[in-house]
Parts: structure tokens; C-alpha cells; sequence
């Protein structure tokens, strides 16, 4: 029995004194508010009302439970009106600051269409972990190590200059005698200052002979992108990136390389309901799954690994050398 629907017609049935009246008050049919008024009574084993052609009248067994009635009615309306306010109480999410403004408009907008309401906050990398932490955030997207990811954004050289070759190779950056002025420098962005990002492209460096200043980490992706639109350097970016700031992309030659993220949150159990939820947006607004044609000229893969987005890491074959 739906004791509350039951004790909200009993309520106002007697408040009108007719079942009509209190029918349409409590939003439903006479013949609904009749039959739990009457399972009602059924349930409590005693009459609530003196029934006539023309009025409804408590018994005393119905004034004596009128009260408590009224009780139980205001109390499932407020659970009803808190119910209601916590769905639309923001959800705030720590974002990297590489995501663009329209694709986190429409993570939150998917997250609305799913009755939560986002607040995507962007910060950098190593504030993002500690806004969780300080509880300032509800779950945030974080750097972590590929075979720990839930996306993957491919990441490769971007230049001023259109390359002729399909790949970059670090090798090719190498300080000739012949060349004047410094040597090119790759420039990382603070959101790839991570280990398995940066030391994989900094001991790469080193193998191939590049002086330890030609891979550097800029304090901004506004200075490692003004630095290559500026001259010849190269940016370590995104294809997504790289489309932004009018860059021609090429993935690099010696080895493939991923910003990787997972999703860290307070409440055991966020981070799994966010994801499944809202896995597929949260790759577009990462620019997980995004894959240029010079990349996959240059290295094709399994239909399967290009269009996979939102999901647990797909698997990883050895790096190229």
C-alpha cells in the first residue's frame, strides 16, 4: 500500500468534508482517493469515516489519526522539496585548463540533460588533486600513469611551418654545425609536466643528442605557444591544440606519446558514477579519441583503439623506436 499517497487523500478528504473536493486537492481522481482511503482503513482495522450521499465525516478513530496523518504528508513533502534541491545543487568538477570553453559547455549541458547540474572549474595540474582533497571540488579529472587511464589524448609536435615529413623526429632537432643562432627547442606545457610525460620525452632527448635546454617546460601554454609562434620551436601538444592556435601537427617519429587522465573524487564511488555517466563528453572535452589524418597515415591503428572514448585504457603495443 502507498501509505503516503493514502494518509495525503485521508488528510484532505477530511479538511473538505468530501471526497470530490478532496480528490481534486490532492490531484487525483474520487475513485482513487476512495480506494486508499478505504485500504487505508483496511490497514489501520477501523473506519476513518462516516460515509453519506452527500458528505464524508471523521469518526472519532479519524480525528484521534488525523494528526499524526498530517505529519507523515508535511514530512514526504519535504523529503520530496530536499530530493528535488540536491538534484539541481552544482556538482563542481576540476577540469584541466586546456579544455576549451564550448566543449565544457556542453559536458555540462550533456550533465543537465542527465539531471545533474556541473560546474566544471578549471585549474592546473597540481592544484587539481588538492582541490579534491580540500573538499573544494567534488571529483576532479587527473594526470596519471597510461595503464591507470581512462582517456587518452594523443599528444605530438606542432609547428608554424607545414613538416613534409608524416612524423617528427626528436633526432632531426640535434645542434648542427651548419645551423646558426640556438638550437629548436620543444616546449612542454605545464599540463604535460607529469613523469610519464615529461622524463619519457626528456631522456628521448638525451638518446638522440639534444642539449638538455632544447626540451623545456614552460610556466604557461600561452609562453610555450607564443615561443613557437614566435619562430621556429615546436609545442608538445594535442591535435585538438594545435588546431587552436593554427599549428600543423605531427606525431613524433621515435616514440608514441599520450597525456593520460582518470578521475579522482571525494565520495567513494564518484569518480565510477561520473565516468559512466558522462564518460563520452568528458573525452570530447579532452580531446581523448581525437586523431588527425597525418597521425593515422603515419601510424595507423585498430578501427577499435581510434573511436573508443570514455572507457577503461584500451590496450598498448610497444612504443615505435
Amino acid at each position: 500500500m502507498d501509505l503516503v499517497g493514502a494518509c495525503r487523500a485521508f488528510v484532505q478528504v477530511s479538511e473538505r468534508g468530501s471526497f470530490t473536493a478532496g480528490a481534486a486537492a490532492a490531484r487525483m481522481s474520487q475513485s482513487v482517493a476512495s480506494r486508499r482511503v478505504a485500504a487505508l482503513e483496511q490497514h489501520l482495522g477501523e473506519r476513518l469515516f462516516e460515509r453519506t450521499s452527500r458528505r464524508a465525516r471523521l469518526t472519532p478513530f479519524g480525528r484521534s489519526l488525523l494528526p499524526a496523518a498530517r505529519r507523515l504528508v508535511l514530512a514526504a513533502e519535504e523529503l520530496e522539496h530536499e530530493a528535488a534541491t540536491a538534484h539541481q545543487r552544482p556538482v563542481p568538477l576540476a577540469v584541466p585548463d586546456t579544455c576549451p570553453t564550448p566543449e565544457l559547455a556542453r559536458l555540462a549541458a550533456a550533465a543537465r540533460g542527465l539531471g545533474t547540474v556541473l560546474d566544471p572549474r578549471t585549474a592546473a595540474p597540481a592544484e587539481r588533486p588538492h582541490l579534491v582533497r580540500s573538499q573544494q571540488v567534488r571529483a576532479a579529472l587527473v594526470a596519471v600513469p597510461p595503464d591507470q587511464a581512462r582517456w587518452s589524448v594523443p599528444l605530438g609536435l606542432a609547428t608554424v611551418a607545414e613538416p613534409a615529413a608524416r612524423r617528427l623526429f626528436l633526432e632531426s632537432l640535434r645542434p648542427r654545425r651548419t645551423r646558426r643562432g640556438r638550437p629548436r627547442r620543444v616546449w612542454v606545457q605545464p599540463e604535460d609536466d607529469v613523469p610519464h610525460v615529461r622524463d619519457r620525452l626528456t631522456r628521448l632527448g638525451d638518446s638522440v643528442g639534444l642539449l638538455p635546454a632544447q626540451v623545456s617546460v614552460a610556466t604557461s601554454l600561452t609562453q610555450a605557444a607564443a615561443q613557437v609562434l614566435s619562430g621556429d620551436d615546436l609545442l608538445l601538444c594535442s591535435p585538438v591544440q594545435a588546431r587552436e592556435f593554427a599549428l600543423h601537427w605531427r606525431p613524433l617519429g621515435e616514440l608514441d606519446m599520450e597525456r593520460t587522465y582518470g578521475l579522482l573524487a571525494a565520495e567513494e564511488g564518484d569518480a565510477e558514477r561520473l565516468g559512466d555517466r558522462l564518460g563520452d563528453a568528458i573525452a570530447h572535452c579532452l580531446g581523448a579519441g581525437e586523431e588527425p589524418a597525418e597521425a593515422r597515415a603515419a601510424h595507423p591503428r585498430p578501427a577499435a583503439d581510434r573511436t573508443r572514448r570514455g572507457g577503461p585504457p584500451h590496450s598498448r603495443g610497444t612504443p615505435s623506436a
